[in-house]
């Protein structure tokens, strides 16, 4: 057989070069385009004195004079605390007045971002340091204290890193077994049922939330793994798996162009302060990626935070994913369509076209029919 005219693959060069250009353009914005256009713009955080006294005045002065980097808010300490709990600000500056003068203490929480957390440790220990020199000048002779940083619900590496982590390798681990299953049917011919997927999606579910509670004692032993926060684990692999199984159905693998892409999200937007990202891609990314909301709520759970109001929001995203996604794997199959349901070719492109083995044309060792008078076929 003669090759192919050249001319043909030029038009195909053509478009694979303009494929690779998209896709580097997509995944530029998608990923990197986050993280080198973020700045601080309006990151909660407050400044907590007693009602009234020269500490409240210094508590306003220090909040007007913030900048566009900080957003501040004057409370007292109970309630600057419970902001922190709620995750409404980042940190708190507790200004304090002892028998050795004004004191200031920098209130962080392991429950919140780390990376919200550590913006505002520094920001925070530089107005402590600024407010305690200005009063100390006040009062001759008092020394000027060193900032004292508490960290409520401290924890240590492993439960600032694991909960993103975690979340990425939950979709990775149903995404491997979703293609795995779609690939597997395309090249035996035959298409899943909807029985077949739902126990994949409920068996990738459960091994792949037990291999990463396993992984999260491995790292660190002191985080809370209760049932509350197994049980959050297995909501998040499971409702992965099913929406990733959802789309694979209506897709087939053309699904991963889709479900590939949406992982690299997990470390260049569900990571980030959402004070710190661009407007568009706090809006049109971080709102509403799935690992966002995962990363939190186990965040909160893994150090004992539980009553944290992300958890419940967590929950609630993630059941609707869930029963979004196994809605589509477990809708009936329309027999004869165009789509997953269409019987599969025969190898090497023959295609049975149902003729009936009686009505096949004679081979050349059967003997010819026969005509009858009437130009009829006998057989």
């Amino acid at each position: 057989m003669a090759d192919p005219p050249r001319r043909a693959v030029a038009p195909l060069v053509v478009l694979a070069m303009l494929v690779g250009a998209v896709a580097t353009t997509v995944l530029g914005f998608l990923t990197f385009g986050a993280q080198t256009t973020s700045a601080p713009r309006d990151v909660p955080v407050a400044v907590a004195a007693p009602e009234n006294g020269p500490l409240r005045q210094a508590a306003v002065r220090v909040a007007g004079q913030g900048g566009e980097a900080l957003a501040w808010r004057v409370t007292t300490p109970a309630e600057g605390r419970q902001l922190l709990e709620d995750k409404e600000v980042y940190g708190v500056l507790e200004l304090t007045a002892s028998q050795a003068g004004p004191a200031a203490t920098v209130v962080v929480s392991g429950a919140v971002n780390p990376a919200g957390t550590q913006l505002a440790q520094q920001a925070l220990t530089g107005a402590g340091q600024a407010v305690t020199g200005a009063l100390a000048q006040s009062a001759p002779g008092a020394a000027v204290p060193q900032v004292a940083v508490e960290t409520l619900h401290e924890t240590g590496v492993a439960g600032r890193i694991a909960p993103l982590g975690i979340s990425a390798l939950a979709w990775v681990g149903g995404l491997a077994a979703g293609a795995v299953l779609t690939l597997l049917s395309l090249r035996a011919g035959r298409t899943p049922s909807p029985l077949a997927r739902l126990a994949q999606v409920l068996g990738a579910g459960v091994l792949v939330s037990g291999v990463l509670v396993g992984l999260l004692a491995l790292w660190d032993s002191s985080l809370h793994l209760g049932w509350n926060t197994v049980g959050f684990v297995f909501l998040t692999a499971t409702a992965f798996a099913a929406l990733q199984g959802g789309l694979l159905r209506l897709l087939g693998i053309r699904a991963m162009a889709i479900l590939g892409p949406l992982y690299l999200l997990a470390p260049s937007v569900a990571s980030q302060v959402p004070e710190m990202l661009n407007p568009a891609y706090q809006n049109l990314l971080w709102s509403w990626t799935p690992f966002r909301f995962s990363a939190e709520g186990l965040r909160s759970l893994l150090v004992g935070a539980g009553d944290s109001a992300d958890v419940g929001t967590g929950v609630l995203v993630l059941a609707t994913m869930l029963v979004a996604g196994l809605v589509v794997v477990l809708w009936p199959r329309r027999r004869g369509s165009a789509g997953e349901e269409a019987e599969p070719q025969a190898a090497h492109g023959v295609v049975d076209v149902g003729v009936d083995q009686a009505d096949r044309l004679p081979g050349a060792q059967r003997e010819h029919a026969a005509e009858d008078g009437n130009a009829r076929v006998w057989r």
